[in-house]
């Protein structure tokens, strides 16, 4: 049976991002896959409200791990169902990624997380359910991942935060990041097709996915296949956040926690096995969050008097400011004659 690329661009319409994912899956389609596109954009995906219901609904054994709503999301989480491998090309927005995309992140969330789906399919399997009442089979499928940010800034510092944010996709299903490319400086050109250097990259990122898909062992279908190292061992990025000792650090994307040192001048980071295990990327990390939200949680109904302590905010409302009718802002350009309070003629 072929295996199956999806590719997800969250830019315009045949725009970089579109070009760059199709370029790469065109290559997935030549070695023999079967391809899908999505724009994200051509989705209607609500915002997650976290009323945690999906993940209430698994962690009791009353729920499959979904969202309560159904919209297109759902048409969006049967590809990654079906996918072995995944692309996606993330536009930068104000140097991170697009609105879309973190709303795309937040409704896979926790309800997709296999700690989560796993101990409740294992209970489940256990105490006789069919399938069909369990956490999607598909959930614990191996997967690859390629992550690609676009941004027309030409100082890449512009766009630094839109590669990391892009890891939120992969992190509930443990999808390995086998290679990430940002394009930064695309201003300089009318299309990535005017830059026949990046197509070439793109179609190295298809070959990329290939060579994932057909390794033999677990070591090879993991192997970076990136450009560049990173400090992190793990995600093989560069962001590290500084610990309140003023000596450690965390990688921000993978949450792995590290001393901090400058040897002939380059700063250099260690990593112990026992922290790297605690890295959000890695069973152990996971294993261990989500622990934290089954022991530690409050149910409701621990604070017995909260209806009434929630009173005075509950009724303290204030309207909108009044419309600056002195200025040129978007209400008086739109409406014009306005009634000073809702922004209506």
């Amino acid at each position: 049976m072929a295996k199956k690329v999806l590719g997800v661009s969250f830019g315009r319409k045949m725009s970089n991002c579109d070009i760059m994912v199709k370029q790469a899956l065109m290559e997935c389609e030549k070695a023999g896959c079967e391809t899908a596109f999505i724009r994200a954009d051509d989705l209607e995906v609500e915002n997650c409200t976290g009323c945690i219901a999906c993940t209430i609904g698994t962690m009791t054994g009353r729920g499959r791990g979904y969202c309560i709503k159904h919209d297109d999301f759902d048409i969006l989480d049967e590809c990654v169902m079906q996918s072995d491998a995944v692309i996606l090309a993330c536009p930068t927005y104000e140097t991170s990624v697009t609105g879309r995309f973190k709303t795309i992140c937040d409704r896979i969330g926790p309800s997709h997380d296999i700690t989560f789906r796993k101990a409740a399919y294992e209970e489940g399997r256990a105490a006789g359910k069919p399938e069909s009442e369990l956490p999607d089979a598909r959930s614990f499928k191996k997967r690859t991942a390629v992550l690609i940010s676009v941004g027309g800034a030409m100082t890449e510092n512009w766009i630094a935060l839109t590669l990391p944010m892009m890891f939120e996709f992969t992190f509930p299903l443990a999808i390995d990041v086998i290679d990430s490319v940002e394009y930064y400086g695309a201003m300089a050109h009318e299309s990535v097709l005017g830059y026949p250097e990046m197509m070439e990259r793109m179609s190295k990122v298809g070959q990329h996915i290939m060579e994932s898909l057909n390794a033999e062992t677990e070591e090879e279908r993991v192997r970076w296949r990136g450009e560049e190292e990173g400090v992190c061992p793990l995600c093989h990025t560069r962001i590290l956040q500084v610990s309140h000792d003023a000596k450690t650090v965390d990688c921000v994307v993978c949450g792995s926690h590290g001393d901090l040192s400058v040897e002939d001048g380059k700063i250099k980071v260690h990593f112990t096995e026992g922290e790297l295990n605690r890295s959000r990327l890695r069973w152990g990390g996971k294993a261990e969050h989500s622990e934290e939200i089954k022991t530690r949680a409050q149910p409701s109904g621990t604070i017995k008097n909260l209806k009434a302590l929630k009173a005075p905010y509950a009724a303290f409302d204030r309207p909108p400011f009044e419309v600056d009718r002195d200025s040129y802002g978007n209400c008086k350009e739109r409406y014009g004659e306005l009634d000073g309070k809702t922004g209506e003629q």
